[in-house]
Protein backbone atom coordinates (compact mmCIF):
# COMPACT_ATOMS: atom_id res chain seq x y z
CA UNK A 1 0.00 0.00 0.00
CA UNK A 2 1.53 3.77 -0.93
CA UNK A 3 1.79 6.07 2.04
CA UNK A 4 -0.29 9.12 2.16
CA UNK A 5 1.80 11.80 1.70
CA UNK A 6 1.71 15.47 2.56
CA UNK A 7 2.92 18.35 0.33
CA UNK A 8 3.81 21.55 0.64
CA UNK A 9 5.17 24.33 -1.10
CA UNK A 10 5.87 28.30 -0.52
CA UNK A 11 6.34 31.60 -2.52
CA UNK A 12 9.74 31.28 -1.67
CA UNK A 13 11.47 29.55 -4.91
CA UNK A 14 12.60 26.73 -2.35
CA UNK A 15 10.89 23.52 -4.11
CA UNK A 16 8.10 21.13 -3.16
CA UNK A 17 8.32 19.14 0.13
CA UNK A 18 6.79 15.94 0.75
CA UNK A 19 6.12 13.80 4.12
CA UNK A 20 4.47 10.81 5.17
CA UNK A 21 1.09 11.40 6.54
CA UNK A 22 1.47 8.62 9.49
CA UNK A 23 5.03 8.81 10.45
CA UNK A 24 5.91 12.65 9.44
CA UNK A 25 9.23 11.61 8.37
CA UNK A 26 10.39 13.53 5.33
CA UNK A 27 10.79 12.14 1.88
CA UNK A 28 13.65 12.19 0.10
CA UNK A 29 11.55 13.20 -3.20
CA UNK A 30 12.26 16.91 -3.43
CA UNK A 31 10.68 18.75 -5.98
CA UNK A 32 13.19 21.99 -6.96
CA UNK A 33 12.79 25.13 -8.48
CA UNK A 34 9.17 25.77 -7.49
CA UNK A 35 7.85 29.47 -6.12
CA UNK A 36 3.85 28.91 -5.88
CA UNK A 37 1.24 31.16 -5.56
CA UNK A 38 -1.33 30.61 -2.36
CA UNK A 39 -3.85 27.46 -3.05
CA UNK A 40 -1.54 27.08 -6.24
CA UNK A 41 -0.07 23.45 -5.78
CA UNK A 42 -2.09 20.42 -6.53
CA UNK A 43 -1.81 16.69 -6.86
CA UNK A 44 -3.24 15.75 -10.57
CA UNK A 45 -5.08 12.04 -9.10
CA UNK A 46 -2.06 9.60 -9.65
CA UNK A 47 -0.55 11.08 -12.42
CA UNK A 48 1.62 14.37 -11.42
CA UNK A 49 2.41 17.46 -9.44
CA UNK A 50 1.07 20.96 -10.74
CA UNK A 51 1.86 23.85 -9.39
CA UNK A 52 1.16 27.76 -10.57
CA UNK A 53 4.31 29.96 -10.21
CA UNK A 54 5.12 33.39 -8.71
CA UNK A 55 7.53 35.28 -11.34
CA UNK A 56 8.75 39.15 -11.93
CA UNK A 57 5.58 41.25 -11.21
CA UNK A 58 6.58 43.31 -14.78
CA UNK A 59 6.05 40.15 -16.93
CA UNK A 60 2.53 39.82 -17.84
CA UNK A 61 2.41 35.98 -18.46
CA UNK A 62 1.47 33.36 -16.09
CA UNK A 63 3.53 29.74 -15.44
CA UNK A 64 2.52 26.20 -14.32
CA UNK A 65 4.89 23.40 -13.59
CA UNK A 66 4.39 20.03 -14.00
CA UNK A 67 6.15 17.58 -12.27
CA UNK A 68 6.05 13.43 -11.71
CA UNK A 69 6.15 11.57 -9.17
CA UNK A 70 8.86 9.92 -10.02
CA UNK A 71 11.43 12.44 -10.94
CA UNK A 72 12.38 15.84 -9.13
CA UNK A 73 12.67 17.99 -12.26
CA UNK A 74 9.93 19.95 -13.91
CA UNK A 75 8.75 17.84 -16.86
CA UNK A 76 6.57 20.13 -18.36
CA UNK A 77 5.96 23.53 -18.69
CA UNK A 78 2.84 25.97 -19.64
CA UNK A 79 2.44 29.75 -20.65
CA UNK A 80 -0.60 31.52 -20.75
CA UNK A 81 -1.88 35.09 -21.29
CA UNK A 82 -2.01 35.93 -17.45
CA UNK A 83 -0.69 34.91 -14.39
CA UNK A 84 -2.66 32.18 -12.53
CA UNK A 85 -3.28 31.67 -9.15
CA UNK A 86 -5.18 28.81 -7.72
CA UNK A 87 -5.00 25.56 -9.29
CA UNK A 88 -7.18 22.60 -8.66
CA UNK A 89 -7.93 19.44 -10.29
CA UNK A 90 -11.07 16.90 -10.33
CA UNK A 91 -10.56 13.20 -8.54
CA UNK A 92 -9.45 11.59 -11.31
CA UNK A 93 -7.33 14.00 -12.17
CA UNK A 94 -8.78 14.39 -15.58
CA UNK A 95 -9.20 18.36 -15.85
CA UNK A 96 -7.14 20.98 -14.21
CA UNK A 97 -8.34 24.15 -13.40
CA UNK A 98 -6.36 27.86 -12.76
CA UNK A 99 -7.92 31.16 -11.84
CA UNK A 100 -6.51 33.81 -13.27
CA UNK A 101 -6.06 37.61 -11.97
CA UNK A 102 -8.91 38.85 -14.23
CA UNK A 103 -11.24 36.79 -12.62
CA UNK A 104 -11.26 33.93 -15.75
CA UNK A 105 -11.19 30.68 -15.03
CA UNK A 106 -9.13 28.64 -17.15
CA UNK A 107 -10.10 24.59 -17.97
CA UNK A 108 -7.09 22.11 -19.37
CA UNK A 109 -8.22 18.16 -20.05
CA UNK A 110 -5.03 16.21 -19.02
CA UNK A 111 -4.97 13.51 -21.28
CA UNK A 112 -3.77 16.11 -24.48
CA UNK A 113 -3.34 19.10 -22.18
CA UNK A 114 -6.01 21.10 -24.40
CA UNK A 115 -7.00 24.51 -22.93
CA UNK A 116 -11.19 23.78 -23.53
CA UNK A 117 -12.14 27.07 -22.43
CA UNK A 118 -10.33 30.52 -22.28
CA UNK A 119 -12.43 32.77 -21.83
CA UNK A 120 -14.43 32.16 -18.75
CA UNK A 121 -15.52 34.82 -17.02
CA UNK A 122 -16.14 33.76 -13.66
CA UNK A 123 -15.46 36.79 -11.17
CA UNK A 124 -14.29 40.31 -11.65
CA UNK A 125 -11.53 40.66 -9.41
CA UNK A 126 -8.71 37.69 -9.13
CA UNK A 127 -9.63 34.29 -8.30
CA UNK A 128 -8.31 33.47 -4.96
CA UNK A 129 -9.44 29.62 -4.55
CA UNK A 130 -10.50 26.60 -6.89
CA UNK A 131 -11.95 23.45 -5.10
CA UNK A 132 -13.66 20.60 -6.68
CA UNK A 133 -16.92 18.44 -5.08
CA UNK A 134 -15.73 14.74 -4.15
CA UNK A 135 -17.17 12.99 -7.00
CA UNK A 136 -15.94 16.00 -9.50
CA UNK A 137 -19.32 16.71 -10.66
CA UNK A 138 -19.20 20.69 -9.10
CA UNK A 139 -16.57 23.59 -9.26
CA UNK A 140 -16.23 25.57 -6.18
CA UNK A 141 -14.43 28.81 -6.43
CA UNK A 142 -13.76 32.16 -4.46
CA UNK A 143 -12.31 35.22 -5.58
CA UNK A 144 -10.79 38.91 -4.18
CA UNK A 145 -14.73 40.24 -4.47
CA UNK A 146 -15.87 38.37 -1.61
CA UNK A 147 -18.12 35.93 -4.04
CA UNK A 148 -18.12 32.17 -3.61
CA UNK A 149 -19.72 30.64 -6.61
CA UNK A 150 -20.22 26.49 -7.57
CA UNK A 151 -20.34 25.43 -10.95
CA UNK A 152 -21.83 22.36 -12.52
CA UNK A 153 -18.72 20.94 -14.67
CA UNK A 154 -21.61 19.31 -17.28
CA UNK A 155 -22.76 23.56 -17.70
CA UNK A 156 -19.22 24.25 -17.77
CA UNK A 157 -18.08 21.78 -20.41
CA UNK A 158 -21.18 22.81 -22.70
CA UNK A 159 -20.19 24.90 -25.50
CA UNK A 160 -23.27 26.46 -25.95
CA UNK A 161 -22.48 27.89 -22.64
CA UNK A 162 -19.35 29.26 -23.29
CA UNK A 163 -20.23 33.09 -23.35
CA UNK A 164 -23.22 32.53 -21.13
CA UNK A 165 -20.91 32.74 -17.52
CA UNK A 166 -24.32 33.79 -15.55
CA UNK A 167 -25.82 30.91 -16.93
CA UNK A 168 -23.63 28.25 -16.06
CA UNK A 169 -22.95 28.78 -12.33
CA UNK A 170 -25.70 26.68 -9.90
CA UNK A 171 -25.02 29.05 -6.75
CA UNK A 172 -23.77 32.56 -6.23
CA UNK A 173 -22.64 32.96 -2.78
CA UNK A 174 -22.46 36.30 -1.70
CA UNK A 175 -22.73 37.24 2.09
CA UNK A 176 -19.19 37.95 2.77
CA UNK A 177 -17.87 41.53 2.70
CA UNK A 178 -14.01 41.10 1.74
CA UNK A 179 -12.07 38.56 -0.46
CA UNK A 180 -12.18 34.82 -0.02
CA UNK A 181 -9.14 33.24 1.57
CA UNK A 182 -10.09 29.78 1.54
CA UNK A 183 -12.54 27.25 0.36
CA UNK A 184 -13.36 23.59 2.13
CA UNK A 185 -16.18 21.14 1.08
CA UNK A 186 -17.04 17.98 2.38
CA UNK A 187 -18.31 14.74 0.86
CA UNK A 188 -21.94 13.72 -0.01
CA UNK A 189 -21.70 15.23 -4.38
CA UNK A 190 -24.29 18.02 -4.16
CA UNK A 191 -25.46 17.69 -0.40
CA UNK A 192 -22.40 18.33 0.61
CA UNK A 193 -21.44 21.46 3.18
CA UNK A 194 -18.98 24.36 1.71
CA UNK A 195 -17.04 26.17 4.51
CA UNK A 196 -15.02 29.65 3.05
CA UNK A 197 -13.22 31.73 4.94
CA UNK A 198 -13.04 35.45 4.14
CA UNK A 199 -10.64 38.73 4.99
CA UNK A 200 -14.00 40.18 6.49
CA UNK A 201 -12.82 37.68 9.71
CA UNK A 202 -15.47 35.24 9.32
CA UNK A 203 -16.26 31.99 8.24
CA UNK A 204 -19.14 30.49 6.70
CA UNK A 205 -21.06 27.27 6.20
CA UNK A 206 -23.04 26.91 3.16
CA UNK A 207 -25.65 23.78 1.73
CA UNK A 208 -25.45 22.48 -1.54
CA UNK A 209 -28.54 21.14 -1.29
CA UNK A 210 -29.91 24.18 -0.31
CA UNK A 211 -28.00 26.77 -1.95
CA UNK A 212 -28.23 28.96 1.54
CA UNK A 213 -26.02 29.85 4.49
CA UNK A 214 -26.54 27.55 7.17
CA UNK A 215 -24.03 29.55 9.73
CA UNK A 216 -21.34 32.38 10.02
CA UNK A 217 -18.82 32.57 12.44
CA UNK A 218 -17.24 35.47 13.49
CA UNK A 219 -13.23 35.57 14.62
CA UNK A 220 -10.68 37.86 16.08
CA UNK A 221 -8.70 37.53 13.30
CA UNK A 222 -8.62 36.91 9.39
CA UNK A 223 -8.77 33.56 8.82
CA UNK A 224 -5.96 31.72 6.19
CA UNK A 225 -6.57 28.25 5.86
CA UNK A 226 -9.55 25.70 6.68
CA UNK A 227 -9.68 21.87 7.26
CA UNK A 228 -13.04 19.95 7.69
CA UNK A 229 -12.80 16.83 10.43
CA UNK A 230 -13.15 13.42 8.75
CA UNK A 231 -16.55 13.18 10.41
CA UNK A 232 -17.51 17.17 9.60
CA UNK A 233 -18.93 17.75 12.86
CA UNK A 234 -16.04 20.38 13.08
CA UNK A 235 -14.14 22.48 11.18
CA UNK A 236 -10.33 24.05 11.65
CA UNK A 237 -9.58 27.43 10.80
CA UNK A 238 -6.12 28.69 10.54
CA UNK A 239 -5.92 32.23 11.79
CA UNK A 240 -3.83 34.99 10.79
CA UNK A 241 -2.77 35.30 14.54
CA UNK A 242 -1.00 31.89 14.66
CA UNK A 243 -4.05 30.27 16.38
CA UNK A 244 -5.70 27.24 15.14
CA UNK A 245 -9.65 27.59 15.50
CA UNK A 246 -11.47 24.85 16.23
CA UNK A 247 -15.49 24.78 15.43
CA UNK A 248 -19.15 22.79 15.40
CA UNK A 249 -19.98 22.62 11.94
CA UNK A 250 -23.75 22.39 13.18
CA UNK A 251 -25.42 25.86 14.30
CA UNK A 252 -27.20 23.65 17.04
CA UNK A 253 -23.83 23.50 18.53
CA UNK A 254 -22.22 26.19 19.70
CA UNK A 255 -19.10 25.06 21.04
CA UNK A 256 -15.21 26.37 19.70
CA UNK A 257 -11.96 26.74 20.99
CA UNK A 258 -8.41 27.43 19.76
CA UNK A 259 -5.01 25.72 20.28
Amino acid sequence: MEPELVIASSSVDAGIGCWDLETGVKQPLHYKSCASTRHGLSAVGSRFLASSQLRDPKVKNGFIHYWSWSKPGVEVKSFLAEPIKPIAANPEGTYIVGGGISGKIYLWETATGRLLLERWEAHLRPITCLVFNDDGSLLVSGSEDGIVKVWPLLKVLDDRETDKPSHRYLYNFSDHTMPITDLVIGYGGWNAVIVSASEDRTCKVWSLSKGELLRSVAFPCIINALVLDPAETVFYAGGKDGKIYIVALSASSSSSKSL
